[in-house]
């Protein structure tokens, strides 16, 4: 009876073992933003900038690739994810856009607003592939990628808000392929990070040459 027993422990820890450590389910593709190529244009600015963890409507505030179909139905596509959550995505690549367009003294990321001279804040308002009316739920025709931002800039000395400003771009996916689809989701979030680099930049230059020098 003992040895019976034993036997009938193992197969269940054999079972239990393959249900839960060999999985057939597929790894999702993992998928990274980067920042265009572009020289910094300007006068350099003497300011250093932290730019902070940007706040996400709910709904996109997750690893998950969003699309929104004509009916306001908000879904995901199957087997892909970013990078990371996308707060830190749009965080990583905002800075990855300052530094490739913009002359500053130092850009990074903070936890804190007070630890730089002046402070970037983002909201992520829009940042999904969005299918038209008559393309429906299972066409074929390939989305267009939204992407809708709005920024804050402020000092970190007296905590005023120096400029507030939005960017809004829409690009289309060149095929309804995942690939396609993700590229066109890079030229607009680079196209829309690009307009708050050039809003900051210009309110720090107007601050700067008003005597707000940190």
């Amino acid at each position: 009876m003992m040895r019976l027993l034993c036997a009938v422990c193992t197969l269940a820890l054999a079972a239990c073992g393959g249900s839960l450590f060999q999985s057939k389910v597929p790894a999702p593709s993992v998928y990274l933003l980067s920042a265009g190529a572009a020289a910094p244009s300007g006068a350099a600015i003497p300011a250093d900038l932290a730019v902070l963890e940007p706040r996400v409507r709910i709904g996109l505030d997750s690893e998950l690739i969003a699309v929104l179909y004509p009916d306001r139905r908000l879904d995901y596509f199957a087997g892909a994810r970013w990078s990371g959550p996308l707060d830190q995505v749009v965080q990583d690549l905002a800075i990855q856009v300052f530094r490739a367009r913009a002359k500053l003294r130092s850009v990074h990321a903070e936890s804190s607003a007070f630890g730089s001279g002046y402070w970037l804040e983002i909201d992520v308002e829009d940042f999904q592939a969005e299918y038209s009316a008559d393309t429906g739920a299972g066409g074929s025709a390939a989305p267009a990628i939204r992407v809708h931002l709005l920024g804050r800039v402020g000092s970190s000395a007296d905590r005023r808000i120096l400029a507030q400003f939005e960017a809004d771009d829409r690009q289309p996916a060149a095929d309804n392929r995942l690939t396609a689809i993700v590229e066109a989701y890079n030229r607009a979030a680079d196209t829309a990070l690009a307009q708050i680099v050039a809003d900051t930049t210009r309110a720090l230059s107007e601050t700067l040459e008003t005597g707000g020098r940190q």
